[in-house]
């Protein structure tokens, strides 16, 4: 054992204040823990009649049969472990376009082809610089697709009975015996919070390679001698445990709960008693404590990214299921509100948008088959994915879910989580608007409150920038600057770290809307968005900025499609800095008298963006970039200048021409008025009293 992992091995117990078992020894506590027979992680005894059936005759079982000739062919090969542990798979990026790379053939044992998508490129892997080192992500998913099949083996077996699939899953688990403490400790970042490991580079990967390890071989563990056994437990479970996972403390983090499942998982493997205290009642981070302080009372996991909601789900979910197999529910509330919250907060097409670390992803997960299958909430059949093709489907589905209950619709504000959605019409071609003032979401947060995303036709129509692969550059050069989001920069910078609120919400007079105060985002500043939802097609802004200093206040909007402009504008050169180096073919327009600009937003669907008179100095668009860097889609910055700003805009999603906006300014109040066609609404707004109000009539043709 090296220095290093000496220190980490007194560090973990420490942390722990555990008495864990030496060589060839398990802790007298661990020996005597009443826990079921194997298997008793993944599947218990009782599970497998039904799993049998499903593999014979349920819509998922095609996914078992192509598991199996999988599994089928990796038995018919040698089993070869790499020879050293995995790198990071955000690396796997091309420095140049930020897009993840290919795999190509594999030129020598253990040496790829990394090929750009872009230009065809083909990268040298370096193994002297995790950065570099190429072929350390493509070893890294050898060791998970080996753990894999560790798991889908141990399936197998307790399927059919027949010994092969358990030699296989014996001879991976011994070849990881004789390996994985000889693969040297190894970091993505040296010194960093997230650690390392021996099979992959950080904590995370190996929590997320170990949990499929324990539960294979708890699939097979009846097979295997006892000193096998002491073998597995003293040369790769304990060790993963000990060096990688228990000497970095995370708190209240979605690693933690992979974290947590893993440690778990061997504690029930095991039968040791003071790992499993570790993984659920840990004051500071175990399972408990996670949902105690990382669940929102709305249901949010309080990074605030959907892509990591689910994430973390999914991490929670092998040891929820162990502990039940071992008598201990662990299905309460918190975990209830978790899988609660993605319906609710959906957009109509049953999808959630990109906001903080994460891009858009699907409520319909197949998660959601566990969670029907032990809550029985006729709400989850509507996030079960409709061809139930899945892992989730195979291993827990029911065979009969009820009709989906349709999820939340019509305006509705989550004050912990700051989601305040304003929504209109009916099914998926509802228009829906989110806007985002709550807290900033830890490390996975964006610089972007009382920013938006809107949907509208079954589409979106303003996106969020969402999320690229944490290796590239331009995670940090767009997607985490205040630019790309539809929100206020303030003199070209990012916001700071900041929680809004929302101070108004309501309907009145058939005009839905929010009023929310983007909290401390800039020294001295403070930024209040009210949206008004008028009707299915129209959306108004009234933005107000204050400070005691002079700044430039940007309003920035970003849209799928194309500009549709015909009159040329000179030419305009930002910054070359806090995202606006990525604006591209940027021309400027005055914006004194007022501005509509058309939008393309499909080849048969028009909008304008309507800028009232009074408010604006310059109008700039050009072109700006979602979470897929090669694609191009329109921006536009609102600009003004000086102590205080007004601007009050509004986007038409039916293109009318005949919009128009205006805007009277008063010490009290800011009254917009707004005629489309026929209809005029007047709009008061009062940040200093959190007052809204309505005024709407029709004008009869005569």
């Amino acid at each position: 054992m090296t220095v290093t992992h000496r220190i980490a091995h007194t560090i973990a117990a420490c942390l722990t204040s555990l008495a864990l078992i030496g060589p060839g020894e398990l802790s007298a506590e661990a020996q005597a823990a009443p826990l079921p027979p194997h298997p008793r992680l993944l599947f218990d005894a009782r599970d497998l009649p039904a799993l049998r059936e499903r593999v014979h005759g349920s819509a998922s079982a095609p996914l078992w049969d192509k598991t199996l000739a999988e599994l089928k062919r990796s038995m018919a090969e040698p089993v070869t472990l790499p020879p050293r542990g995995g790198n990071w798979s955000h690396f796997y990026v091309c420095p140049k376009h930020g897009v993840r790379l290919e795999t190509g053939k594999e030129l020598a044992p253990w040496h790829w082809e990394h090929r750009c998508p872009v230009d065809g490129e083909i990268l040298a892997s370096d193994p002297a610089k995790p950065p570099t080192d190429l072929d350390g992500v493509v070893i890294g998913h050898r060791h998970y697709a080996h753990a894999r099949s560790i798991r889908n083996a141990g399936i197998a077996y307790q399927l059919t009975g027949e010994p092969a699939y358990a030699r296989f899953a014996r001879t991976l688990l011994l070849a990881y015996k004789d390996a994985y403490r000889r693969y040297p400790f190894h970091e993505y970042v040296p010194g960093s919070r997230f650690g390392g490991g021996h099979a992959q580079s950080t904590i995370l990967d190996e929590a997320v390679w170990l949990i499929p390890v324990a539960q294979g071989a708890d699939l097979v563990w009846d097979t295997l001698s006892a000193q096998e056994r002491r073998d597995l437990a003293e040369q790769v479970f304990l060790p993963a445990v000990r060096e990688c996972l228990l000497p970095y403390p995370l708190g209240v983090h979605n690693i933690q709960c992979w974290k947590n499942s893993a440690i778990g998982l061997v504690g029930y493997l095991l039968g040791d008693q003071s790992l499993i205290g570790v993984a659920l009642d840990d004051p500071q981070q175990g399972f408990r404590q996670q949902l105690r302080q990382g669940v929102q009372d709305d249901g949010v996991w309080f990074e605030g990214a959907w892509g990591y909601q689910f994430y973390m789900l999914n991490a929670l979910a092998p040891l929820t299921e162990a502990a039940r197999h071992a008598g201990t529910n662990l299905y309460d509330e918190p975990l209830h509100r978790l899988f609660t919250a993605p319906l609710r907060f959906a957009m109509p097409n049953l999808r959630l948008p990109a906001f903080n670390d994460s891009e858009e992803v699907s409520a319909q997960n197949p998660l959601y088959e566990l969670a029907y299958a032990r809550y029985k909430d006729p709400l989850f059949a509507a996030g079960i994915p409709s061809d139930r093709m899945s892992e989730p489907a195979l291993w827990y589905g029911l065979p009969q879910v009820p009709s989906a209950v349709a999820p939340a619709s019509g305006s509705r504000n989550a004050s912990t989580s700051g989601y305040a959605i304003l929504q209109k019409g009916q099914g998926s071609d509802a228009t829906w608007l989110c806007l985002k003032y709550g807290p900033h979401g830890g490390g996975h947060g964006h610089p972007d409150k009382n920013g938006f995303v809107l949907y509208s036709r079954g589409r979106v129509v303003c996106p969020d920038a969402g999320i690229q692969p944490y290796g590239s550059p331009m995670h940090g050069e767009w997607n985490r600057t205040t630019v790309a989001h539809n929100t206020l920069a303030v003199d070209e910078q990012d916001q700071a770290r900041a929680t809004g609120t929302c101070l108004a919400f309501g309907s009145t007079g058939g005009v839905d809307y929010a009023m929310t105060d983007a909290g401390a985002i800039a020294p001295g500043v403070r930024f209040v968005r009210t949206a008004f939802l008028l009707d299915h097609d129209l959306v108004v802004f009234a933005d107000q900025m204050e400070s005691q200093q002079p700044h430039t206040w940007d309003i920035v909007c970003h849209a799928f499609g194309q500009w549709a402009m015909t009159a040329t504008a000179p030419p305009w050169q930002g910054p070359g800095r806090h995202g606006y180096q990525h604006l591209k073919d940027t021309v400027v327009r005055p914006a004194a008298q007022g501005v509509t600009l058309p939008l393309r937003l499909a080849p048969d669907w028009t909008a304008s963006l309507i800028v009232a008179p009074g408010g604006l100095a310059q109008v700039i668009t050009g072109t700006g970039m979602t979470n897929r860097v090669m694609d191009r889609v329109p921006a536009a910055l609102l600009r003004q200048t000086g102590p205080k700003a007004t601007v009050v805009w509004a986007l038409d999603l039916a293109g009318g021409t005949s919009t128009t906006l205006s805007q009277t300014v008063t010490p009290s109040a800011l009254t917009v008025e707004v005629r489309a066609g026929q209809r005029h609404w007047q709009l008061t707004v009062d940040p200093q009293h959190a007052r809204v109000a309505v005024k709407a009539e029709t004008t009869r043709s005569k």
